[in-house]
């Protein structure tokens, strides 16, 4: 972790604690929350960092920041490899900060084979806020997450969404055809594709129309981008989601965000998309079933837990010894041990 004079922090990588080891000091969650709502970035730093240690405090944290959340417009970013995310995000970041908007910046980067830390952690380009105090950015490691999100980045959202920001952007890894989790996430997802890449065509092979709420045609001063346009199109002809009557179509964006052109009209997109989600009831719909979702994945994540204490036991070997005799099904078996927990 990198910080400017000003506070704002940037994760840097490097080797990743083991679970829980950090939250082993003595953590006054209070006074650590309090910190971070006055916008201490080494409070919001050490927030995120006990998120992604798993550390024994993080109930507690939790706690402490759920009355101050729900306020941040979420905003996610996902495409190719190389489509342009990381400079749409500066360009974004850039215009928001214009308006006045406090931003938040989680980059959720490939890990290390090796240390599980971030390969991308320093994210060159965006060190043209490394000096804004209304600027935070955290790389966090997608640690094989298949999503193309790391499993701690909806309570790295609270975080933020806590310590008062008004916009959280979150750029994910770029895995392809597995990355549609962040539809899941953000209030409204760009997807960005890029002409010459053929995303056009991949489009509805990938699933792409049912995770955007608005296309983004990055470097549309290349050739090829009419014909982007023109697939883009075709593929919404399709059907889908967005077909209904009511539904939002989501619009299609030309940038150059290298040289800023078109993300006003993004941001114009994506207000218009903010509205409608409130008009339409969406918006607190999408927010419930996140919430649900991450409900969901600090549960099995406690069963995971708790199955992992009693793997090695007695009542476990006795379990298989018995399906390998033929005594009783795996099924059976499971229900058993599930009962036992």
């Amino acid at each position: 972790m990198t910080e400017s004079p000003q506070g704002t922090a940037v994760r840097t990588p490097g080797p990743v604690a083991p679970r829980g080891r950090r939250g082993r000091r003595a953590v006054d969650v209070p006074d650590l929350v309090a910190r971070a709502r006055d916008g201490e970035a080494r409070a919001v730093a050490r927030l995120i960092s006990l998120v992604e240690d798993a550390s024994p405090v993080l109930r507690q944290v939790a706690a402490a920041l759920a009355p101050h959340t729900g306020h941040a417009q979420v905003i996610g970013l996902t495409g190719s490899p190389g489509v342009g995310k990381s400079t749409t995000t500066t360009a974004l970041v850039r215009a928001l900060r214009a308006a006045g908007r406090r931003v938040g910046v989680l980059a959720v980067d490939p890990s290390s084979p090796f240390s599980g830390g971030a390969l991308l952690g320093d994210r060159v380009r965006m060190q043209d806020h490394a000096g804004d105090p209304g600027v935070y950015i955290r790389s966090m490691a997608s640690r094989g997450h298949l999503g193309g999100l790391a499993w701690a980045t909806p309570q790295a959202l609270r975080v933020l969404d806590a310590a008062g920001c008004d916009v959280v952007l979150v750029e994910t890894v770029g895995v392809g055809q597995s990355e549609l989790e962040i539809a899941s996430l953000a209030d409204t997802t760009l997807v960005l594709v890029a002409p010459g890449m053929g995303d056009g065509i991949q489009a509805a092979k990938a699933g792409i129309l049912e995770v955007a709420d608005v296309f983004v045609v990055n470097k549309a001063d290349r050739d090829g981008a009419d014909q982007t346009v023109r697939d883009l199109r075709y593929v919404q002809s399709l059907g889908g989601r967005h077909a209904g009557p009511g539904a939002w179509r989501p619009p299609i964006v030309r940038t150059v965000a290298a040289r800023d052109e078109g993300i006003d009209r993004v941001l114009a997109e994506v207000e218009a998309h903010r509205r409608w989600l409130a008009d339409a009831g969406e918006g607190v719909r999408r927010r419930a079933e996140r919430a649900a979702r991450e409900i969901e994945a600090i549960a099995l994540a406690g069963l995971r837990e708790r199955i992992g204490e009693v793997r090695g036991s007695a009542a476990l070997a006795a379990l298989a010894d018995e399906v390998v005799a033929g005594e009783t099904d795996p099924y059976r078996a499971a229900d058993r041990l599930l009962a036992q927990l």
